[in-house]
This record gives structure tokens, sequence and C-alpha cells, in this order.
């Protein structure tokens, strides 16, 4: 007996694929709900009675150049060409972009919802700072309306940011600094301007730790500026820490107003840690990250930890801490009696930190997005006074 020819086969096979190719599309299609552009499902259906719609003549700007530190700003225009009122809201920016002027025409209060008459128009303005040494830059500001047609519109901005100044070094690092102990540090700032820098107002971010840190300037050499390859201008950034700062990670910004003769704020961080008489052991510590790492807890069962806090030196009797503030509200901390271990040189403190069952959810996983909690003590250790431990930890469900 003859099985089917070779050529019977293939066109079989061929509509065999085809049918079956065909069915998945039509079921992919009819789960999967497509987006064309800023255009939702159902674009091509004319709306029912009246209804707002948002008109965009222009939703991606070409910029040019901008230079690091500088500011730049683009308005764009929202039309309603609907025979209804379009009703718009700020939505979500990139990192180094906000929407600004958004409610001024009416005097609204901000992240308010702003109103655009059928047959009126409004204003929608993006500024930004250039960062970083130089490179294209994108930046993306999202508005939401109620236009079915397109429920939300992405503006953006590209173009490519140039030098105007350099850190040396880019970052000061304090790596364990004494609490007690006064310290000096300086970076070279460059400047690549038409004119020699202006320097205005020079300041810190964070007002936790701001009173320790005092700042000064002073213009570079011309030599020092000559050795630097295309710089017009430079000073000297002097930081003077004074004693006092918390025992931990430390974590600053310097902002530098300069005019070069463009407007420029700039960025300098500040990283390092402070030591003293005071430190935390247990599992949970690590050391590394100078963090008290919890992971990821479920609030229906609660956990519990604990660690020590160890002193030493001539005051360490006086170390009584006490708890002052606890991030998230929900972590309990007790503090156990204090004993001297060995030949009673330093002395061990136990500390327990507790969340306890029914906590509600919390997100301090040490991230950008999601900042570290903390357990602040008052130590009652003369040179250390307050010790802030950072947490990281998430209490879901």
């Amino acid at each position: 007996m003859r099985g089917p020819s070779a050529w019977v086969v293939a066109v079989f096979a061929v509509a065999l694929g085809a049918a079956v190719g065909g069915s998945s599309a039509a079921l992919d299609a009819t789960l999967r709900p497509w987006r064309l552009g800023d255009f939702g499902p159902g674009v091509l259906a004319a709306p029912t009675g009246d209804a707002p719609k948002a008109d965009v003549p222009e939703s991606t700007h070409a910029f040019g150049t901008i230079g690091s530190g500088a500011e730049g700003e683009h308005e764009f225009v929202i039309g309603n060409t609907g025979s209804a009122p379009l009703t718009l809201t700020k939505g979500a920016t990139s990192c180094s972009c906000t929407v600004s002027d958004f409610e001024a025409a009416d005097g609204v209060a901000e992240n308010a919802k702003k109103i655009v008459a059928p047959g009126s128009n409004t204003k929608v303005r993006l500024k930004w700072r250039g960062k970083g040494s130089g490179g294209p830059f994108r930046q993306q500001a999202t508005v939401f309306t109620n236009d079915p047609r397109r429920p939300e519109i992405a503006f953006v901005i590209e173009g490519t940011v140039v030098p105007t100044w350099k850190a040396v070094p880019e970052s000061i690092v304090l790596s364990q600094i004494s609490a007690g102990a006064a310290v000096q540090a300086t970076a070279r700032i460059f400047t690549f301007g038409k004119d020699p820098p202006e320097i205005g107002k020079l300041s810190t971010t964070d007002p936790q730790t701001s009173q320790f840190f005092s700042l000064s300037s002073a213009p570079l050499a011309a030599q020092e500026i000559a050795a630097e390859t295309g710089a017009t201008g430079g000073f000297l950034l002097s930081v003077d820490v004074k004693p006092g700062l918390p025992i931990g990670p430390l974590r600053q910004t310097i902002t530098m107003e300069l005019r070069i003769p463009e407007e420029l704020v700039v960025d300098l961080p500040i990283e390092g840690g402070v030591a003293g008489d005071l430190a935390l052991a247990g599992n949970a510590w690590d050391s590394s990250q100078q963090a008290l790492l919890l992971g990821t807890v479920s609030g229906k069962i609660g956990s519990r930890v604990q660690v020590f806090l160890t002193a030493k030196g001539p005051h360490r009797a006086a170390v009584k801490p006490v708890v002052r503030e606890v991030v998230p509200s929900s972590l309990v901390v007790e503090v156990g009696d204090g004993k001297p271990v060995g030949s009673g040189g330093v002395i061990r403190i136990p500390l327990s930190i507790t969340i306890p069952p029914g906590s509600p959810p919390a997100n301090h996983r040490c991230s950008h997005q999601a900042p570290a909690g903390r357990v602040v003590l008052d130590t009652g250790h003369p040179d250390s006074p307050t010790l802030t431990i950072p947490v990281c930890i998430a209490i879901g469900p």
C-alpha cells in the first residue's frame, strides 16, 4: 500500500499551520488589549454623545544642548477640540523633570486637576536640570486626560548635556571618622564657562546633620586651572566637619550655586561613616551596609530579632539608651540591661526589635524608591548623644 505523496503532505501542513496560526492570533487579540502610541483600545470607534478631545500639536521636543547643572524648560500646548470639558491630571515624571505652571492660570492648588473648556487650550511647562558629565538625555512627563481616545499623553524632551563643571574628587569620602573629632576635607571645582565662576550660596541638603558642616571656598591658582584641560576657572571647596555627628553611615550632599555666566546649581556628595565608643553587633546587623537587615516579614505572623549595642571608653557606664523614634511605627524596641564583658572594658546592651502580629504593610527596603526605616536612640554618651540605626525591612500581608 502506497503512502501519500510528498506534495500532498506539504500542502496539508501549510493549511494546518495557517489555520492554527490564525486561531492563535485571533485569541491573542481578543485577550490582550492593544495600544497605538498614546491612544487606547477602541480609538477607531467614535465616542457617543458629548466628549472631550485632546489635541497636542507637539509631544516631543528636541532641546539641543544644556550645560551640566543648568536648568531648561519648554512649553507644550494641549487643546480641546471636543464638545465636553477636558480634564487634565499630572502623572509621573522622570527623576530630573518637573511639570510647573500646570494650574497657574486658574490659581488652583498644586496637583489639582485642570479643566480645559471645548475650543480652548492650555500650556504644560516642563522644567529639568542637566545632570552628569555629558552625553544624551531624555526627560519625560505624563499627563492623564478624560479623553476616551487618549487617556494619557507622554511629553518628551531630548537633547545633550555638555560639561560645565567638574569636581576632583567626584565625591568627598569620610571613612570611619570619629564622632568626637573635627575633620576637614577639600575638593577642587573646575568650571568650563565663558567667565570665571561667581560663587553664590554653599549649603548642605540633609537638615538632620547640616549643623555639623561648615563650607567655604577660595580661588584656585592659575597654574592649577591651566593644568585641567579646557577649564576656564576654578575654586577650592573646603568642608569642615564639627564633632558630634551621629554614629553610623554618613550621607550628605553639598549644593553649590554658580554663575559662569550661566546660572548653575551643582551637587557634590559626601559619603562615609562615623565611628566612636558605640558599636552594634548581631546576626541581623550588616557592618558593610551599616544597617539592620530584617528582610521581608509577614505582618500577620510578625518577627523578632536581637542585636547588641556595645559601649567602650571612659563614658561607657553613662550609656543608658532610650528609644526616641522608630520607623515604621509598628516596630517595638526594648532595651535590656547592660552587662560588662570580660574584664569590664566593654558593656554589652541587648536590643530586641519586634514586628508584632497584625502590623500594617510597610516598605523600607533601603532603596531610592523605599528609603530605610530607623531606630533612633538617645544614648547618654556625652560625645555621641544620638545613635540612628538604619532598618531595612518590608512588612507584607
